[in-house]
């Protein structure tokens, strides 16, 4: 059974990414709210279990760039795990 994380938690994410979604993308806090709540990579920060809780909001942000970009969470370098 998939945990969920803390409401709390999500609540600051959930601010504080969408703030950087709408400055960087020009659109509304609710639009960008909205893009946000309805991403892979939201889905992905409410599973308790794969702990995006433990990367900053930016972090997230730019998984959530990825996504936008790619159609895959997955191919955030936060998530890919690639060396620098």
């Amino acid at each position: 059974m998939e945990k969920r994380t803390k409401p709390s938690i999500l609540q600051n994410f959930d601010c504080e990414v969408t703030a950087l979604i709408a400055q960087n993308r020009g659109i509304s806090q609710t639009e960008a709210l909205r893009r946000f709540l309805n991403s892979k990579t939201h889905e992905m920060l409410e599973d308790d279990d794969m702990k995006l809780w433990y990367f900053s909001p930016l972090a997230v942000y730019d998984i959530w760039e990825a996504e936008e970009a790619t159609g895959d969470p997955g191919n955030s370098l936060y998530l890919r795990g690639d060396e620098i």
